[in-house]
């Protein structure tokens, strides 16, 4: 396989936003927890929750580890979506 083979498959950024975004917000309801609430766990302001919910936002690796941690979820399992 050559290297511009593997680019035509990749998936568009704002796909892989939504997608993490929807299953951020997705948990988040089943923890029972408001966007502040998130927010307050993982130590940003709720504009960031509200962003990456709304696949608006390309979160840190510090930020998603963060959040795997607040829902006591894998990496792979937050990223699996």
């Amino acid at each position: 396989m050559t290297y511009m083979s593997d680019l035509s498959r990749m998936i568009p950024m704002a796909t892989l936003y939504q997608g993490f975004g929807n299953k951020v917000k997705t948990l988040r309801k089943e923890a029972g927890l408001s966007q502040e609430q998130l927010a307050e766990l993982i130590k940003t302001d709720v504009r960031t929750v509200v962003a990456i919910e709304g696949g608006n936002r390309n979160p840190t690796m510090k930020t998603i580890n963060k959040i795997s941690k607040a829902f006591k979820v894998s990496l792979s399992d937050l990223l699996h979506f």
